[in-house]
């Protein structure tokens, strides 16, 4: 046996893994510059194989790992490969590693890589021939010369440790020990002995008294079984008793829990329609606060209408006085036009005949006056004139000034004649347009009378969208109340159901939800898995409440089970939730996988199969018979005892107690005080109950739009 090969990472100087080439069986020399770790290499093999660094401190385990520049080292091996050929070793391969691994907390052995502890190390090569107590198979540096330049009685020393006489020292050392302490456990042996054979006496003297004993405690225990048979007699008499007192207050028994479940029952619906009426009264309170206010707004609108009415006579009575003086000044007018035109008449003549004598006497006074001229004229003619042209020249003047005179008397009579046709006309304009006023206030008069008319008919139409408002608002009201009750009946029945159920399993059906309204809104209605998940069991079927307590003991935890399509769906929908790290406990019922028989019922009135009390659709038919198929319904305990004996089937009996061919197990008997406050977790059904409260939504949500639509009406 020799050191084959040595690898070495970590240890001192090493920090990269070295591994130098084999050694050879004979001998080997390693030799290096000063500072390339011969040294180290020397000691890394002590390491492994030396009781040297058997006990390390945390200082010195850290002392022996790499210290330099780059990352720290926080562990380090040695790995000795021996070669095993002539079998010292006992081991039966031809190479056997042993490897030592150090860091700041550990120190570990490998013997051909499995960990091995110190003490199985040290067996090993004392096995070998290398004994702890003759470490000199590893010879150090400056060790030779340490022996050549010592003493006689050291190498004498020396000699004997080497030829393995220290062991034997030691052992004879460690024999003088043991006879020494086998000598003291001899003085305390003869002494326990003393103590026994002083003890003996003492019972000896003690027997006697025990004889005695005995003797009087059998005639006791004689005594007491007399006494204690006689009192099993009359309590086997007592029990007799107490059974048939039983057996006679069983009928009572059963006539009492009816009772206590018919009050629990009563309880239950006085409770329902306490919170009915409390619901009313609300509901009626809503509604008086709401008709006081549409009172208020009523009067308000009366005495705003009894305004608007006094208004409209005040301006009706208005308009007909001042339509009366209208025609009283149209009379005055017309009136005074007709004297006018009679004193026209009869002044006419009268005015011709003036103005035919204002003419003449015009006439002759322009004659007059034109010759007073001429006179005087030619009177000063003589003395205004030079000479005829002069004359001339005034004359012509006198002409042009005359003409003048003439054109703008002309001018002015033109203007009076078109002032008279347009005063003409004005008249003529002035008695159409009285005459279309007329007209237009007999037909303003036509349409206030029609107006109000509408007007009726709109306040009618008002006052009846009031009401239908009215009536919208009530059940929008009663709506609302409906919805807050059954939120806070969905409330409870949430939190009782984790409580009872389990958050995991909730949980776990609130991440399924999630995953598939996600799949939904990302891919739509129609894809695969959204099409073929079918929710929970508990939400496929539908059952009497007689028989919630059978639905629930016969299918546990499954009723929360998710019932998909294919297994295939099944992968698709935990690939999302691993994705997406979503909570809780989740079983499937992919409904290829499953596969049920028919079955034969036991022909009993008795007892019915649960599958005939179920509702469910005929897509579900295997999934709930892979469930209920083989239970049934029972009247009581005998029925499916009897039932038992020619079926292969689960039974239940009355309340939560299963049935099998091995015997009764009691899985949960309710008690007549658990009845009042036993739930079954079908009855606690959050999901039927949210349905309720969607429906709910739905109508509250149709209520308000029709509520909206009315008030547009109004509006309009």
């Amino acid at each position: 046996m020799y050191i084959k090969k040595v690898i070495i990472q970590g240890f001192r100087s090493y920090r990269d893994q070295i591994s130098p080439e084999e050694f050879s069986s004979r001998h080997n020399i390693i030799v290096g510059r000063n500072g390339s770790g011969k040294s180290n290499f020397f000691c890394a093999i002590q390491f492994v194989l030396s009781d040297e660094f058997s006990h390390l401190s945390n200082t010195e385990r850290q002392n022996l790992l790499h210290e330099g520049t780059g990352p720290r080292v926080i562990s380090a091996y040695v790995e000795i490969i021996f070669d095993n050929t002539d079998n010292r070793i006992p081991i039966e391969k031809p190479e056997v590693s042993l490897r030592r691994i150090i860091g700041n907390k550990k120190d570990q052995y490998f013997l051909d890589k499995k960990m091995v502890t110190k003490a199985d190390v040290v067996n090993l090569f004392e096995s070998a021939g290398f004994s702890r107590s003759n470490p000199y198979y590893i010879v150090k540096q400056g060790k030779i010369t340490q022996l050549a330049t010592s003493p006689d009685s050291q190498r004498l020393k020396l000699l004997r440790e080497v030829a393995g006489t220290r062991v034997y020292d030691e052992r004879k050392e460690e024999s003088k020990l043991i006879l020494k302490e086998s000598e003291g456990r001899m003085e305390k042996i003869q002494e326990f002995l003393n103590q026994i054979e002083e003890r003996l006496r003492n019972l000896e003297s003690e027997t006697k008294e025990l004889k005695e004993y005995q003797r009087w405690d059998r005639d006791r225990r004689a005594l007491e079984y007399t006494i204690h048979d006689r009192e099993l007699k009359e309590t086997t008499k007592k029990l007799e008793e107490l059974q048939r007192k039983r057996e006679t207050s069983s009928g009572s028994a059963t006539k009492v829990r009816a009772m206590a479940k018919e009050c629990a029952d009563e309880v239950e619906r006085l409770d329902k329609l306490l919170r009915e009426k409390k619901i009313a009264e609300q509901r009626a309170m809503d509604e008086r606060e709401q008709l006081a206010a549409d009172n208020a707004d009523v009067v308000k609108r009366q005495q705003q209408l009894q305004l608007t009415v006094s208004d409209l006579r005040a301006q009706l009575t208005g308009d007909t006085s001042q339509r009366s003086r209208a025609q009283e000044e149209l009379r005055q007018v017309r009136k005074s036009c007709e004297d006018a035109e009679l004193k026209l008449q009869q002044l006419r003549p009268q005015y011709e005949e003036a103005r035919r004598k204002e003419e003449g006497a015009a006439n002759q006074l322009s004659d007059a006056e034109h010759r007073r001229k001429e006179l005087y004229a030619k009177q000063g003619r003589g003395n205004q004139f030079q000479s005829k042209q002069q004359r001339d020249d005034w004359i012509k003047q006198q002409m042009r000034g005359l003409n003048k005179a003439v054109r703008d008397k002309e001018s002015t009579i033109a203007k009076l004649q078109e002032e008279i046709d347009n005063d003409a006309k004005r008249v003529t304009e002035l008695e159409a347009t009285i005459a279309s006023c007329e007209k237009e206030l007999v037909e303003l008069k036509g349409d206030l009378d029609h107006g109000g008319e509408d007007v009726r008919l709109l306040r009618r139409r008002k006052e009846e969208l009031h009401a239908e408002r009215q009536a919208v608002y009530r059940e929008e009201l009663g709506l609302q109340q409906q919805l807050n009750s059954l939120r806070e009946e969905l409330s409870r029945c949430d939190q009782s159901l984790r409580a009872r159920t389990g958050k995991g399993i909730l949980s776990g059906i609130d991440s399924v939800r999630q995953v598939i309204e996600d799949m939904r809104a990302e891919f739509g209605d129609d894809n695969e898995v959204v099409k073929n998940y079918h929710g929970t069991l508990i939400e496929l079927f539908d059952v009497d409440d007689t028989f919630y307590t059978c639905v629930e003991v016969t299918a546990g935890t499954r009723l929360f089970y998710h019932v998909v399509g294919h297994d295939r769906h099944v992968i698709q929908i935990l690939k999302q939730i691993d994705k997406k790290k979503l909570p809780g406990d989740i079983n499937f019922f992919p409904m290829n996988r499953i596969e049920v028989h028919d079955i034969e019922y036991p022909k009993s009135q008795d007892a019915v199969s649960m599958m005939s009390k179920i509702e469910f659709k005929p897509q579900f038919r295997n999934v709930l018979e892979h469930v209920f198929g083989k239970t049934l319904i029972c009247a009581s305990l005998e029925v499916a005892t009897g039932c038992c004996a020619s079926a292969e089937i689960r039974l239940h009996p009355a309340r939560r107690r299963s049935v099998s061919r091995k015997g009764t197990l009691t899985v949960d008997i309710l008690t007549p005080a658990s009845l009042k406050t036993a739930r079954s977790k079908y009855e606690m059904n959050y999901d039927r109950r949210k349905t309720l409260l969607n429906r709910a939504r739905e109508e509250l949500r149709n209520v308000k739009e029709a509520s909206r639509t009315k008030n547009g009406s109004w509006a309009r």
